[in-house]
């Protein structure tokens, strides 16, 4: 989705360059990374997702323990008793699964707390941005990092260190 935005934004710019527009680039990775508090609220969030994985993992050992002994206790079950113990297992591989999904699904708790800790910082990064492309009067500011689309960047042009001073780091 990226690239074709990227390549979008890139058609409808040619046009733009030939009127003398500036553009510029940073390198949100290389800002982020030197902002204290984002790394801070990384280290944070790598600590819950780790311990949100470590309780997931317990649930789905406990299921494998539990269809292990099911496995090796089956022939001297009666059927109701079968039945009972395959309902148990299903009903704890439910549990597993939501757990799961409260963690890590699309709206989960480790979402959620990614954008209480992070969004804000991106979003002064954004603002800062896009206050240096109205300072500079720049028509396009990309964002070079994890881009393929980039071949080559002009350091010149690199608006990285002005967004940190922006934001008042060195």
């Amino acid at each position: 989705m990226k690239k074709i935005a990227i390549i979008i934004l890139t058609i409808f710019a040619l046009p733009l360059a030939s009127l003398g527009q500036k553009f510029a680039f940073v390198d949100s990775e290389y800002i982020l990374s030197r902002i204290p508090t984002f790394r801070a609220a990384q280290e944070q969030l790598n600590r819950i997702a780790t311990q949100y994985e470590a309780e997931v993992e317990e649930q789905y050992k406990q299921l494998e323990k539990m269809f292990q002994d099911f496995q090796s206790e089956k022939v001297l079950l009666t059927e109701e008793m079968r039945r009972k113990r395959e309902n148990d297992m299903m009903q704890r591989e439910k549990a597993a699964k939501e757990l799961q999904n409260r963690y890590f699904g699309r709206d989960g708790m480790l979402f959620k707390k990614r954008e209480e800790l992070v969004k804000p910082i991106q979003d002064q990064v954004f603002n800062a941005v896009k206050e240096i492309a109205t300072e500079g009067g720049f028509a396009v500011i990309f964002d070079a990092a994890g881009s393929a689309n980039m071949l080559y960047t002009n350091p010149r042009y690199d608006k990285s260190d002005e967004v940190l001073q922006k934001l008042g780091y060195n």
